[in-house]
């Protein structure tokens, strides 16, 4: 169990804390090998520009990470966090600031719901998610 107080307010349309992060250019190589996901769209520059792609771009389950990974923060540890949903909207792309924020659509004693997006370069790539954290 987390000793972490929770940040997140239970009053609807307050914000939950925004989570920065600035994923590195390793970090696709190491996501690869952590979850076995080889494609070459992650992993392979020359590849990714040959099918249209700018170069590399984020695993949609890494950047799902960094939506469970704000919530869980703001909620005081990852045992608050109850169900998860995201719609992936965008292709993220290594060494840009993605930023996560969360707006409470509804509370009651019980029961939290944010509605979340993950932005980059001012791209919704993650959007109507939906998190469900028990305070």
């Amino acid at each position: 169990m987390s000793s972490e107080r929770s940040q997140i307010p239970s009053d609807p349309g307050a914000s939950i804390p925004e989570l920065r992060v600035t994923p590195d250019k390793f970090v696709t190589m190491r996501y690869a090998g952590a979850s076995g996901d080889f494609n070459p769209i992650h992993i392979d520059d020359e590849f990714a520009r040959s099918v249209g792609l700018p170069g590399r771009i984020l695993h949609g389950l890494w950047t799902m990470a960094q939506v469970a990974r704000a919530q869980t923060e703001a909620a005081g540890g990852p045992e608050h966090l109850k169900r998860l949903s995201v719609q992936f909207r965008g292709m993220g792309l290594p060494e840009q600031e993605i930023v996560v924020s969360g707006t409470v659509r509804e509370a009651n004693g019980s029961r939290i719901v944010i509605d979340t997006v993950a932005e980059q370069g001012g791209n919704q790539i993650i959007r109507n998610a939906e998190a469900e954290i028990e305070p």
